[in-house]
């Protein structure tokens, strides 16, 4: 499968260098502007992510971002030296999706980064790399199940889920972006009126259907918590999720 492409616009190049090794080695393709100008000359269909400076001399990110959504839904992740609330209100209204403030670790720009093409995947109806719909499969974060029977593997050893369970499953990790609450859990699994009561319920088989596929159930990282919310899939702590 082809790999997914990321531009990178920032003008500092040990910066723009440390995020292209890194990047490099998660097998991402690589482009690289060192101004707005640049990356708009380069923008394509095949990029499917912008890391994209705020400030830069001449045209800066906000409006580099601007431009880039006259044309594109590409999702665009701001790198800023700017911490205050409004600043990064600013970048998210002049449409960017997401943001990180300098200097940042590592970790976290890869956890932004695989977040943000998961989604952008999801909304265009396209697979990722490691990721599989035309078999009939769906793959995310080493969690395989099959789409049209009850069938799953974790890490590629297969786990034996009641039917209940692997709905739940199914209906997570084929919205890792979204956030589930108890009741459209319950709504859409049981097919039936939500009462406060079938809370209960819904936990009771979260709590086995992590038994069966987390490897700490305590601590899991596929089946999260958003405590006042609900619950969703994936590895990355977004929205309080634990």
């Amino acid at each position: 499968m082809n790999k997914q492409t990321i531009l990178i616009v920032e003008d500092e190049a040990e910066i723009r260098e440390g995020i292209r090794i890194l990047l490099s080695g998660e097998n991402y393709s690589i482009l690289e502007a060192e101004n707005g100008t640049a990356a708009l000359e380069m923008m394509s269909d095949r990029i499917d992510l912008v890391i994209l400076d705020v400030m830069m001399p001449g045209l800066s990110g906000l409006r580099v971002c601007e431009e880039i959504r006259k044309t594109s839904t590409v999702p665009i992740l701001f790198l800023t030296a700017k911490a205050q609330e409004s600043d990064k209100l600013i970048g998210l209204t002049a449409g960017g999706d997401d943001y990180l403030v300098k200097p940042f670790s590592y970790a976290e720009l890869i956890a932004r980064v695989k977040a943000l093409l998961r989604r952008y995947c999801v909304y265009q109806g396209k697979s990722q790399p490691g990721s599989t719909y035309g078999d009939g499969t769906i793959s995310s974060c080493g969690v395989t199940v099959a789409l049209d029977h009850n069938q799953v593997w974790v890490q590629d050893e297969e786990k034996d889920l009641t039917e209940l369970e692997y709905q739940i499953l199914k209906l997570l990790i084929q919205r890792p972006q979204w956030i589930f609450s108890a009741q459209s859990i319950y709504e859409n699994i049981w097919n039936e009126p939500y009462f406060p009561a079938s809370n209960g319920t819904i936990m009771v088989h979260i709590r086995k259907l992590r038994m069966k596929i987390e490897a700490d159930p305590q601590n899991p990282v596929y089946i999260k918590t958003v405590w006042g919310k609900g619950y969703r899939f994936g590895w990355e702590d977004h929205y309080g999720a634990k």
